[in-house]
C-alpha cells in the first residue's frame, strides 16, 4: 500500500488495516511534537485511497479494524469521508470497527448529524490528545484546538455513539505551571467523561520549538519523580463513571492500568509506592516515543 513515512498509530491500532486519507497533521503547531514536521499537511487523492483498499481485500478480505490516518483525518468533510467508510463497509463484510485521530475542531465543526453518520459508516472510535486541560499550558505549547473545544467534542462524540479515547500528556506544564497543568486537566476530563484515558510522560524531541525553550532555560522540565507525583493527582482528582485507563506508554516511568472508578485506589497506591522509592522505575534509556 502507497504509505508515506513516518506512520504515528495508538498502540491498539497494531492489527488494524492502517489507510492513510490524509498526510500529515493540519494543525501541526504544537512545540512539543516532532511528529510531522517532514511530511506538510495535504489531502491524499481518493483514487489512491481507494486503490490502497482494494490491494487490502486482496491481502486481507476478513478485515475487521481500519485505522484512518495520518494526524486527523476527521478534518476531511462528510462528502469525502463517507464515501471512503462505505467503500469499506462493502468490501470488507467482517468489518466491526473504524477509528482515528481528531483534533477538538474536526468534531466540533461537524453538525450532530454528520456525526450520526459517520457512526452509522462504522466509525466509532476516536483518539484525542487532549494533553493539558488548562488553556494557559495549551497556549504555551500552540495547541489550536481549545480546552473548551475538546471537551464539547468528546460531549458531542458521545451523544452520536463514537467513543473517546483522551491522552493526556504529563509534564507539559513544566515545573512552572505543574500545579495548574493537573487542576485544568482534572477538571476536563471530569467533564468529558471519556470511555478511554491515557497518559504519556512528556519527552523533549530535538529540533522543536520546545527543545528550544529548554535550551533557553525558559521551560524546565519535570523529574521522574515529579511526573509521578503528576499522574498522582491527577488519578486521585477524577471522578470518573466508566472509564479505562491506560499508562503503559514506553514513555511512562511506571506502567499502570485499570478500570476508573473501580481501581481508583489501586492505582493511587501503585503510584504513591513509586514516589516513595519502593517500585523500581523503567531506566531512562528504555523510553521511547
Amino acid at each position: 500500500m502507497t504509505i508515506l513515512e513516518p506512520v504515528i498509530r495508538p498502540p491498539a491500532e497494531a492489527d488494524s488495516f492502517l489507510l492513510q486519507v490524509t498526510l500529515g497533521c493540519s494543525a501541526d503547531h504544537c512545540s512539543f511534537c516532532g511528529a510531522y514536521k517532514m511530511k506538510p499537511f495535504q489531502v491524499k487523492d481518493p483514487n489512491e485511497v481507494f486503490s490502497d483498499i482494494d490491494r487490502r481485500v486482496r491481502c486481507d478480505p476478513g478485515t475487521r479494524r481500519v485505522f484512518l490516518m495520518d494526524g486527523d483525518a476527521l478534518v476531511l468533510s462528510n462528502s469525502k469521508l463517507v464515501p471512503i467508510l462505505e467503500k469499506l463497509q462493502q468490501v470488507f463484510p467482517l468489518l466491526s470497527r473504524v477509528s482515528s485521530y481528531a483534533n477538538g475542531s474536526n468534531i466540533t465543526r461537524k453538525s450532530d448529524e454528520e456525526l450520526a453518520e459517520l457512526y452509522g459508516h462504522k466509525l466509532s472510535l476516536v483518539y484525542m490528545g487532549l494533553e493539558s486541560g488548562s488553556q494557559l499550558v495549551l497556549d504555551r505549547c500552540g495547541k489550536t484546538s481549545s480546552a473548551e473545544e475538546m471537551i464539547q467534542a468528546v460531549q458531542r462524540a458521545d451523544r452520536a455513539g463514537i467513543r473517546s479515547s483522551v491522552i493526556v500528556l504529563l509534564g507539559l506544564g513544566g515545573k512552572k505551571y505543574s500545579a495548574e497543568h493537573v487542576r485544568g486537566t482534572v477538571e476536563a476530563l471530569n467533564r468529558m467523561q471519556p470511555r478511554y484515558l491515557s497518559f504519556l510522560s512528556l519527552m523533549v524531541v530535538p529540533g522543536t520549538p520546545l527543545a528550544e525553550e529548554v535550551r533557553r532555560g525558559d521551560f524546565v522540565e519535570l523529574d521522574p519523580v515529579e511526573l509521578l507525583n503528576e499522574a498522582y493527582e491527577m488519578i486521585r482528582g477524577l471522578e470518573l463513571k466508566r472509564t479505562i485507563f491506560r499508562s503503559n506508554h514506553a514513555s511512562n516511568y511506571l506502567a499502570l492500568e485499570g478500570t476508573l472508578p473501580k481501581d481508583q485506589q489501586t492505582l493511587e497506591k501503585a503510584l504513591k509506592a513509586a514516589i516513595d522509592g519502593e517500585i523500581t522505575l523503567r531506566p531512562d534509556f528504555a523510553r521511547g516515543l
